[in-house]
Order: structure tokens, then sequence, then C-alpha cells
């Protein structure tokens, strides 16, 4: 088995199994549709138990700020090539078991399930399992990702009046780019501007 093999057969995920994050600490990230992951295991192995599995190592909870409390889940996870099982891959997952809402305190019953979803997902990245999603410039070595470009620099503008560069300013708590700023004024940075206004 070449030394990629496994990574790159499992690198790309459907669009069909991403989803935005919309909110949260999270938001702009990716979500990845869990069962895809053991799918996609399958797909490269066999069936859970036969040809991966994982051993559940320890599974605990912690006391977290405002009286919430995080549960978390360790992993072994395991896969078999040519007769032989893999040594362990370790994962580690987490979700809240008691989170502060506006209401209060709020407890889930869905949280140990999630941490080991989660631990599940760690491991499986360890082989390169949706490593597209979390290594978004990683050229592949057929296509070299030409969707990844670089981002375009940004246009310099300048003062047409003493050729100074006109920066991004702040205002009212918003950001004004550099090419408002110069369309407001005419042209013109704020110092020659206030000069031609008749200003110091």
């Amino acid at each position: 088995m070449e030394k990629m093999e496994i990574y790159n057969s499992s690198r790309k995920v459907p669009e069909e199994a991403i989803k935005p994050i919309a909110g949260g600490k999270l938001k702009g990230k990716s979500d990845i549709n869990p069962m895809w992951r053991i799918k996609k295991l399958t797909e490269l192995f066999g069936p859970c138990g036969i040809g991966w599995k994982y051993d559940i190592v320890r599974q605990w909870e912690i006391s977290g700020a405002a009286g919430e409390v995080m549960a978390f889940c360790n992993i072994h996870l395991y896969y078999a090539q040519d007769g032989t099982w893999s040594d362990p891959i370790p994962g580690t997952g987490g979700s809240t078991l008691v989170a502060l809402e506006r209401g209060g305190l709020v407890s889930s019953d869905e949280a140990y399930k999630m941490a080991l979803t989660d631990a599940i997902s760690v491991a499986a990245k360890a082989l390169g399992v949706a490593a597209d999603v979390y290594f978004e410039k990683d050229p592949t070595k057929y296509s070299g990702r030409p969707d990844a470009q670089p981002p375009v620099p940004k246009e310099t503008i300048k003062c047409k009046t003493c050729g100074a560069v006109i920066k991004d300013t702040k205002k009212g708590g918003k950001i004004v780019t550099a090419a408002d700023v110069a369309k407001s004024l005419n042209g013109q940075c704020p110092d020659c501007w206030r000069k031609a206004q008749g200003g110091a």
C-alpha cells in the first residue's frame, strides 16, 4: 500500500455531506455529517467490527463556567489491513452536558454520544478522512487544486494631490475602506482635503 493511499482516498467530502455552521464559536466553518465518516471508513476497510473498530478508553466530565458541565470521550480507533490490525489511533471528543441558556441551565442526554462521534472524527482525521475540509489549500497530486487561488492583492489607493497612500479608517465603530474614503474626499487624503477646505 502506498503511503498516501488512505489519505487520498478519504480526503474529499461530497457537498451533500457538508453544512456551513451559521452561528456560535465555529461560525464560518463547516459541519461534516458524521454518517459520511462511517460510510467512508466502511468503504476503506469494511464493516465496523470487522475492518475497523474503536474502543472507548475513557469518558468523563468537567465543570465549566457559569455552572456548565462538559462531557469528554477518549477512544482508540483501529483498522485492518491484510489481516493485521493497526496500532491504536487516539481521538478525543467533547460536548456540552449542561449548558447555560436564556432560561437557565439545560441538560443534554446526547452529550456523551456527541462526544463519542467527535472522538471518532478526530481519530479518523489522522488517517486523512475529510482532510480537504480541514486543510483547504493542500493540493492534490493530480489537480493542483485550481480552486484554491491565492488571495487577490488589495488595491492601493493614493491621494491625487500628495500621492500618500490612503488607508482604511474606522468611523462610528465601522470600517470605512480606503476607496470609500477617497471617494468621499474627492480623491484626496484627509490632510489634503482639510487643506483644500481652508483647514489647518
